[in-house]
């Protein structure tokens, strides 16, 4: 009994110690070459914003046209111009079925992660490159969730909750797929709508994201024996995010009132 119960304390603390900020002080040293440096924190942008912008609208682009056929409702009420983008394409004229997300996500980026067990001992789910090869400083994933400013709720959302992910200026994402902050999620993704557009994907919460990259929750972070080989890095939408490739974005707003959304993406 009393080794089960030590047993069981051991996993819990090897989920929850990388939020316990004495640990992390005393072990960064010992990580300290997967460590990478920044000068000013305000400037931590590996990758411009512009080639994560349109990164994503070409994915987003894409997956729009893969699954076109149920996309007819939103395209009639876009100008002729970007119906005829999405629906010019010979692929479109003879597809009757809607292509996998990750085949798509292939044939556009040149690559396809999935969530597998991980590979590390005790940590879980992990992702991994399952088609293709990444190059070396491009996007590879987004990091889902519920977006919170500094000043909302969230401490019954955060009990036992190894998710909560903390941004630079103190905004928190919370990626669980799972009990209360599923609920939460699919809440607020259904309160976000423009007409016939849906503002938020809130399929991540499900084994099969219509947007392949919203799985960066479940990044592993670097190990003793294994150096990391992705970072984050923040990234706010701009108002001239397209409307109808909205639906694709993982996060939502836990207020409705704000403007602003995060995304957190990795990259190799």
């Amino acid at each position: 009994m009393k080794r089960n119960l030590l047993k069981l304390l051991g996993e819990r603390w090897k989920s929850y110690r990388h939020r316990f900020v004495p640990w992390m002080v005393l072990n960064l040293r010992r990580n300290e070459r997967t460590l990478r440096q920044v000068a000013d924190r305000t400037k931590d942008k590996p990758i411009e914003d512009g080639e994560v912008f349109q990164t994503l609208i070409r994915l987003f682009t894409a997956l729009l046209r893969s699954d076109w056929r149920n996309q007819t409702e939103q395209l009639r009420l876009l100008p002729a111009a970007s119906q005829e983008k999405y629906l010019s394409t010979q692929n479109n004229l003879t597809r009757t079925t809607k292509a996998d997300p990750c085949a798509t996500m292939l044939h556009t980026v040149g690559f396809c992660i999935e969530r597998r067990a991980s590979s590390l001992p005790s940590a879980g789910t992990g992702v991994f490159v399952t088609e293709g090869q990444v190059p070396k400083g491009v996007t590879v994933a987004m990091y889902p969730g519920t977006v919170y400013q500094a000043d909302e709720p969230i401490l019954i959302q955060s009990i036992r909750n190894p998710f909560v992910f903390r941004c630079i200026d103190g905004v928190l994402i919370d990626g669980n797929d799972k009990a209360l902050s599923k609920l939460v999620f699919r809440s607020c993704s259904g309160r976000e709508r423009f007409g016939p557009f849906r503002l938020s994907d809130h399929s991540w919460l499900t084994a099969h994201p219509e947007n392949p990259l919203a799985v960066g929750q479940y990044v592993n972070n670097c190990s003793n024996e294994k150096a990391a080989n992705v970072c984050y890095q923040e990234f706010d939408v701009p108002d001239e995010f397209p409307l109808e490739l909205r639906q694709y974005l993982p996060n939502v707003n836990y207020s409705p009132d704000m403007q602003r959304q995060d995304i957190r993406y990795t990259y190799i």
